[in-house]
């Protein structure tokens, strides 16, 4: 015979009930209500053709980056500022075009002086105002001022050979710490530029004792100054431990958390870890990919396990498009094209070169399995962080970055700018409106064909600029300038206006850091 509940063990249970399920549906409301914790994920010349879910006949597996897209956000028409490393990582953390710094074309090299001054305002330094911790973990290749104790005679610490005399045993300025970061490790420039040291918290974690070699002539890595603790076929995976540490760590607080993550891959030198070796069927470029898929497998899961996978807001892309170095030739054999179906490549102006794959995965807020074929630009993050956390953006802040937040949510979805200004690694000019692009070049303005030195040593008769409607040529094989003359004149002056102007967005007109000698702009201002 079953007991009867009593009365008040009946009243009291209820209660218990009703209030258990009122503290879930607060726990539920603060977690929907509260600021997200923010990850950038950059990824180092991965192809836009690369990511299975952005190329059908691609043959380079993706799970991980495809169930990613599944549950965000996939642009298709995603551009960096620039066709190379540090440029890009610039306008990345300023939202601010790389061009307008004293960088005027190629990289920074592990030796350099920070390229972002002092007093501008960085996305970390912005969400520290709103109650954000920050943390950069990765390859930071924007410079920051070592104790140099000696020049190198031969070279400028900006030139990619110079090997000054460092005292590692005293702290750097000016590094990810001087510009918003509450925690920092990592490298200061490529996975194949020296010194190979990581650096936690402005400190050095070693002094180098040993010397990297150079590896022929393929430029697997450049020679340099070492420590023991860095291990060049380790590094990625000791960075992602990092930084799934970071997060553990971090979801214990009741602060949001901003992490930077950079990675060093698939970046020369291409060493995927055993695991991967043979993995994609492809080389070992493709096994590195696979590896750097495997990185967002781990980061998601850890989201996931830590149970604030709901409110994280994960960005994916690449720094640039893919490099040479990938071998384009060896991967054709297995009907693979990092570039997909564009031009180019990494440092080029044509689409190959700064269209990159963009994935935003945001449970909470943004929509999901949707494909967005809105223009973007690696520089708006800084402005969509600030509309996403309240943060009033003033006029020196972010002056080339423009909120993403409606397309991610799909509340008010428009197009969020009117061109994109494209740079390439030696400094040349592109910009696309609508459907065209005018290129103010004669060739690709990087390494592929035609380049600066074969026009010039091949005694090559081109124009001195080309359009290109994208609509009906996204390859960019038919040059328009003679049939369309009057769409470049107009497409030149708006260029001009932006460089100018010191701004592409609404506000008071603001200063580019260096005008002088600038020749790559005399065409277009003059």
């Amino acid at each position: 015979m079953k007991r009867k509940l009593k009365l008040p063990l009946l009243f009291v249970t209820i209660v218990l009930v009703a209030c258990n399920s009122e503290k879930k549906n607060e726990e539920e409301k603060k977690v929907t209500n509260q600021q997200p914790n923010i990850i950038y994920i950059l990824a180092d010349d991965l192809g836009y053709g690369d990511v299975q879910s952005y190329n059908s006949e691609g043959k380079i597996p993706t799970p991980n980056l495809n169930e990613m897209a599944s549950n965000g956000v996939r642009f298709t028409d995603a551009h960096t500022s620039s066709a190379v490393c540090t440029p890009t990582r610039y306008s990345i953390i300023t939202g601010r075009y790389n061009w307008r710094t004293s960088l005027k074309q190629g990289v920074v090299s592990g030796y350099s002086k920070s390229l972002i001054k002092p007093e501008r305002t960085t996305v970390a330094s912005m969400l520290k105002t709103q109650g954000y911790t920050t943390a950069f973990i990765g390859k930071w290749h924007m410079g920051w001022d070592w104790d140099i104790t000696k020049k190198d005679s031969l070279y400028p610490i900006d030139n990619l050979k110079s090997r000054p005399e460092v005292n590692f045993n005293t702290d750097i300025k000016n590094g990810p710490r001087s510009h918003g970061f509450d925690y920092s490790f990592g490298f200061c420039g490529s996975l194949d530029m020296p010194p190979y040291v990581y650096v936690e918290n402005n400190t050095p974690t070693m002094t180098p004792k040993k010397t990297t070699i150079s590896v022929d002539d393929k430029g697997v890595w450049r020679k340099g100054l070492t420590s023991d603790d860095f291990d060049h076929a380790s590094v990625l995976q000791d960075l992602t431990d990092r930084a799934v540490n970071y997060i553990e760590e971090k979801s214990k607080g009741e602060e949001p958390f901003f992490l930077y993550f950079p990675l060093p891959a698939p970046h020369t030198p291409i060493l995927p870890s055993t695991e991967f070796l043979g993995k994609s069927n492809t080389n070992m470029y493709g096994d590195f990919v696979m590896q750097v898929d495997d990185v967002v497998r781990q980061i998601r899961e850890t989201l996931k396990k830590q149970g604030i996978s709901e409110n994280t807001m994960i960005v994916f892309t690449s720094d640039n498009g893919c490099s040479p170095k990938a071998n384009f030739k060896e991967l054709a054999k297995v009907d693979h094209d990092p570039s997909y179906e564009y031009q180019g490549m990494k440092s080029d102006l044509y689409e190959g070169g700064h269209r990159v794959p963009f994935i935003v995965e945001w449970p909470n807020k943004a929509l999901k399995n949707v494909v967005d074929s809105t223009a973007i630009c690696t520089t708006d993050f800084f402005a969509t962080c600030a509309t996403i956390t309240g943060y009033k953006t003033k006029d020196d802040e972010g002056e080339d970055s423009f909120s993403m937040l409606p397309l991610l949510t799909g509340e008010g979805k428009t197009e969020i700018r009117d061109v994109i200004v494209h740079h390439s690694v030696d400094g040349s000019f592109a910009i696309t409106q609508g459907d065209w692009k005018l290129l103010v070049a004669k060739g690709s303005g990087g390494w592929s064909y035609p380049s600066n030195w074969q026009i010039n040593n091949q005694k090559l008769d081109l124009p001195e600029m080309q359009l290109y409607n994208l609509k009906d040529d996204i390859g960019e094989t038919k040059n328009l300038i003679t049939e369309k003359p009057e769409k470049a004149i107009e497409l030149k002056n708006v260029l001009k206006k932006l460089i100018l102007d010191g701004r592409s967005t609404p506000g008071a007109k603001q200063q580019n850091d260096a005008m002088e000698d600038w020749k790559q702009i005399e065409t277009i201002i003059n």
